[in-house]
């Protein structure tokens, strides 16, 4: 299970020092994509073989549907470090996510997000505030 926060600098070659404990658990032919909430998501192969299986099965007769397929499957690319566990981030992606020097590395279970850091602080400020509507419309639905 992926999880965990880290802070990490975007050099100026667009790498970024992937964490040990993510780079050991993604292991070889990682995936990262764009993801939503204008984040990029790592995906460990199995994780990404799981995601194509799971797109397959939606209907390219509904524009939802393609249009997610081509947001999520379209800016993907592989995604291997180096011997100094540093990964090279795709120019669409970087500026997909508009990420600046410093970035965020949120484990979320099943992928790694990517953020630029001011993005993230927001980000949390604003969902930190919400946890106990989000808590009860979850509830309220049978997820939690």
């Amino acid at each position: 299970m992926l999880i965990g926060e880290y802070t990490h600098t975007l050099d100026e070659k667009k790498r970024l020092s992937l964490p040990a404990s993510f780079r050991t658990q993604l292991g070889k032919g990682a995936v990262i994509t764009r993801g939503l909430d204008q984040c990029l998501c790592i995906y460990s192969a199995a994780s990404w073989k799981a995601i194509l299986a799971k797109t397959a099965t939606l209907s390219m007769g509904a524009g939802d549907s393609r249009g997610f397929v081509r947001f999520l499957l379209s800016g993907a690319a592989p995604l291997a470090a180096d011997a100094s566990g540093r990964v090279l981030i795709p120019e669409h992606l970087k500026q997909f996510a508009q990420l600046s020097s410093k970035v965020v590395f949120a484990g979320v279970g099943d992928r790694v997000e990517v953020w630029d850091h001011a993005a993230w602080t927001k980000y949390t400020k604003r969902i930190e505030g919400e946890g106990e509507q989000m808590a009860e419309r979850l509830s309220a639905v049978g997820a939690l």
